[in-house]
Formats: C-alpha cells, structure tokens, sequence
C-alpha cells in the first residue's frame, strides 16, 4: 500500500475536535484527515484515494463509492445508516459498519421522559395551571401505568432497554419484531405481539425500526385510525418511519392522544410544517441520542471499528 492510501477520511462530523479518533488510531500508522467536506465535488476529492471513511451527515451516494479506489471500509458516526448507499458499497465490496452500542442509555430515557410527560398529560395540566385554570384532574383520561400497555416496534437494543425501564412503572409490556422469537421476549417478560395488535391495543407506542422500504410511513393515516383515542406515539429512531403530515392531522382531529418525536424526515423541521401547531405534541431537535458522556464513546467506537480492519480483526457491527 502507497503512502497516499495510508489515509483515514473523516468526510464530516459536528463534534469539537477529533481528540478520540487520534488516541485510537495514533500508533496505526495512518493518517487521519479531518476533512469536513461540503459538497459533492469535495467528497469525490477527500475520499479516492482513502482507506477508511468515518461518516457522519455527508451523502455517501452511489458516485462516491464508484470513485473509491482503495477503500477497505466505511463506518458510520451513528445508527442509521441511510445516507450511505448500501447496495452501491456490497457491489464494491467495500464494508459498512455502524455504532448501534454508544447512546443506549440515552435514547432509551429521552423515549421514556417524552413517554411519561405525555402519558400523565404534564403538557396540557401545565398549560391549564398557566391559564389560570385549577383542577386536580387532568384534561384527558389517564390510565394508571399498571393498566396500559407499554408496546415498543422493534426490539433491538434500546427497545429492549426502554422495556427494562417502562418495567420500573409497571406497565405492561408488548413488542412486535418479526425477526425476534416469542421465546426471546418472554425472557425478559414482554408479549410478542402482532402489528396490528400493536396499533389497535397500545397505550403508548415506541417506535425502534430501522428505515427502509418496508418500515418507510410505517405509520401513517391508515395505522394512525387504527390506534386508540388516547394513545401517545414516540418515535426516537428515524424520522421517516411516520408520515407526520398524517400525524399532525390525526393529532388536530383528536384521533390520537399525543405524540413525543426527536427525528423528522427533513431536519431541521421546516418552519410550516404542521406538526409544529399540532396539540399534544413534543418535539425535540434530534437530541435523544446526546449527553457530555455520549459523545467521546461514539468517536472512540467509531474509530475502534477502523483499527479493527488494519488489524485484520472481525468487524464489530457489519451492517453492509
């Protein structure tokens, strides 16, 4: 290998310094660029010649993986994976990982703080007081904890955590995940459910899918008229999992009880769109996965994934 292809690309990232990618790579024998690229045509300049990419936000399309002349590897700062075309990197043979392990803890108790505020109706009870208003029953109906059901859509890592954690209220526990057994979640003391008991017996209802064309508007003005009156939607995964103009309406029409959302299709959330007015709504700018501890974790994981692949160790977590 040429000592041009001895290159490790950060193609962009938002965080203050790249402190931890160094001290994991510094005895590599590799240089690490942080490039911060823009555009296209800065990502086709800082990436031909790597050997590894660490992505954050930058589109890794199909022309950009065409234009790898000696990349062993892509990881992606993060979860999601759907900036980065798979398929175009499986014909290259070029491996994608992510790092599914670094913000459990933390996306699993921003599901349950939009999970409980929006179950116990603190948004509208605050509003009222605000208002003037004094009553010691809250505005809608509130089911005790113990007599909801608490339903996760996946049951990955965080879901099985937010489960861990809606436990603690006692509520009862229901997931669907086709591609988990019964067996797996009676284990940990959840009802494997189908996906349409899913939406027709929840009290509350966490979204952790991955995005792709089957999960794509998942929940949408069909699902949406399936769900109870009173039911608050959560969804810390990905944005494109719900139609939120569906949403928006649902929730202005009393069709649902309240939703709590972190991710959006297009973020930031455009000015107009109207979730934004919709009642019984918190949202927040794709924070969940965020604390001072959650950040250093993520670029260290990161950069271990690519010391992994100069060692010529098992990758961690190969999505691709």
């Amino acid at each position: 290998m040429t000592t041009s292809t001895k290159k490790i690309v950060i193609t962009d990232h938002g965080f203050s310094n790249i402190d931890p990618e160094r001290a994991v790579l510094a005895q590599s024998g590799y240089e690490l660029i942080d490039a911060q690229c823009k555009n296209e045509a800065d990502l086709l300049a800082a990436t031909k010649d790597a050997f590894a990419l660490i992505v954050q936000w930058a589109p890794i399309t199909e022309s950009i993986i065409r234009n790898l002349d000696h990349c062993r590897l892509i990881v992606r700062y993060g979860i999601g994976v759907d900036n980065l075309d798979l398929a175009a990197a499986r014909e290259r043979q070029i491996p994608v990982c992510n790092v599914p392990d670094y913000c459990i803890d933390e996306v699993s108790d921003h599901a349950m703080a939009l999970a409980m505020a929006l179950h116990r109706q603190l948004l509208s009870t605050d509003r009222r007081v605000r208002e003037g208003v004094w009553k010691i029953i809250p505005p809608g109906t509130v089911p005790a904890c113990s007599d909801a059901m608490f339903t996760t859509l996946g049951f990955g890592r965080i879901a099985r955590v937010v489960h861990q954690k809606a436990a603690a209220f006692r509520f009862k526990l229901a997931a669907f995940d086709p591609f988990v057994s019964e067996e797996a979640m009676r284990a940990l003391g959840v009802q494997k459910i189908t996906l349409e008991e899913a939406l027709a017996n929840s009290d509350i209802l966490s979204l952790h899918l991955p995005l792709n064309d089957q999960t794509h508007h998942l929940i949408n003005r069909e699902s949406l008229a399936n769900m109870k009156a009173n039911a608050v939607l959560i969804n810390t995964s990905r944005g494109g999992l719900i139609n939120t103009i569906d949403l928006a309406q649902a929730l202005t029409e009393n069709k649902i009880g309240g939703t709590g959302i972190d991710v959006f299709e297009q973020e930031p959330l455009p000015d107009a769109h109207p979730i934004r007015q919709a009642p019984n709504t918190i949202l927040t700018s794709h924070t969940a996965w965020y604390s001072q501890r959650s950040i250093p974790i993520l670029q260290q994981f990161a950069a271990e994934e690519v010391l992994r692949m100069i060692n010529g160790e098992p990758l961690k977590n190969r999505v691709a």
